[in-house]
């Protein structure tokens, strides 16, 4: 048995999903269901006793005790996060709540939960906390790659939020022993995204006829991670990686905003055209978003040298795999996009054409 918060979400429903097409070991998944988390993403596991879904906060820590003493997990994969950076701009106390009280929460439960474990129970017991490249700050066009060691430099509520749950996984490592590991990863794409996302906005915004917004320029370099490949990645870590240790996860996909957009508009021209014109007339300049970083990439030798993953998906593939999902999963956006979220559309971009 595994515990699993935040398996409502993009990446971890991604996560849960792929886990019980190839093990037999159950999930216990827990989420608060906010706007990004859709039980329908999972509607594949409803008859499946193997997946157990709770409701519930991170941030309640009677509750996540007594999931862990019911239920006696192995290891504890921590997904649940606020991660949207312009929702961040617009409420960072949200960010703080969950990203860094919840984070607290939980590490307390899993500490208290962990001590009590005996033997083999207690040694191969594992927190595994999933957070993002973005903690590391921005680069220089021409500086290397984010590596394990590169100093945090968070620049947004969201990014700092992220940074200081970090901080606390490794100090419940190195104060209390409690067995963990850490995970830095770029930007994922692909199934089940929420559609306030760069590439899930673009395929939703193009369909419907709707300008494509492009933050400045269009030249911040993002480095692109299908979420399968990242799902196999974490996997990968749970299984083999060292207690204490940080692993960063990457694509090995350094693209700009708008060479995404480009190529989205491409792959929709072929495989949904237009009756007349291409995707790419839709393409619309907006105002930056504040203090946007301009550069991440991800160095991911390292958990390819120790631990022997590489992503499977190029680029191209995987985008060409995402798009034709959306394509053919037109009824699952279609059921989350609430009059909330449009009103969050209405917020986030009206003032910035």
């Amino acid at each position: 048995m595994i515990l699993v918060t935040g398996g409502a979400g993009f990446i971890g429903a991604n996560f849960v999903l792929g886990w019980l097409a190839e093990h037999d070991e159950a999930v216990v998944n827990v989420d608060k269901l906010t706007y990004a988390g859709n039980l329908g993403t999972l509607d594949a596991l409803r008859a499946d006793p193997r997946h157990q879904f709770v409701k519930a906060d991170i941030a309640d820590a009677a509750i996540l005790q007594n999931l862990l003493v019911k239920y006696r997990p192995r290891a504890v994969l921590h997904f649940a996060a606020e991660s949207h950076v312009d929702r961040s701009l617009h409420g960072p106390a949200d960010f703080v709540q969950t990203n860094l009280v919840g984070t607290f929460a939980l590490l307390e439960a899993a500490r208290a939960y962990w001590v009590r474990l005996k033997g083999a129970e207690q040694e191969n017991f594992r927190f595994l906390h999933i957070s993002t490249d973005e903690v590391y700050g921005s680069l220089a066009p021409d500086a290397p790659p984010f590596c394990e060691t590169t100093p945090y430099a968070p620049n947004s509520p969201y990014a700092a939020t992220k940074a200081g749950s970090d901080h606390l996984v490794r100090a419940y490592h190195h104060s209390y022993g409690l067995p963990v590991l850490t995970t830095h990863c770029s930007n994922n794409y692909g199934p089940y995204q929420f559609p306030e996302k760069l590439i899930p906005l673009i395929i939703s915004h193009a369909l419907a006829g709707k300008p494509l917004p492009v933050y400045g320029d269009g030249k911040q370099v993002r480095d692109w991670l299908y979420v399968a490949d990242h799902c196999a990645a974490l996997r990968a870590v749970l299984a083999r990686g060292c207690s204490g240790q940080t692993y960063n996860i990457g694509g090995w996909n350094e693209k700009t905003n708008l060479e995404v957009v480009h190529t989205l508009c491409a792959l929709l021209d072929r495989l949904r055209p237009k009756s007349s014109g291409s995707y790419r007339d839709q393409v619309t300049f907006v105002q930056d978003r504040p203090g946007h970083d301009r550069r991440y990439a991800i160095n991911a030798s390292k958990i390819e040298r120790e631990l022997g993953w590489r992503p499977a998906h190029t680029f191209e593939t995987g985008l060409e795999e995402t798009v034709r999902w959306y394509l053919d999963h037109s009824d699952w956006v279609h059921q989350i996009i609430s009059g909330d979220y449009l009103k969050w559309l209405e917020t986030q971009y009206a003032q910035r054409a």
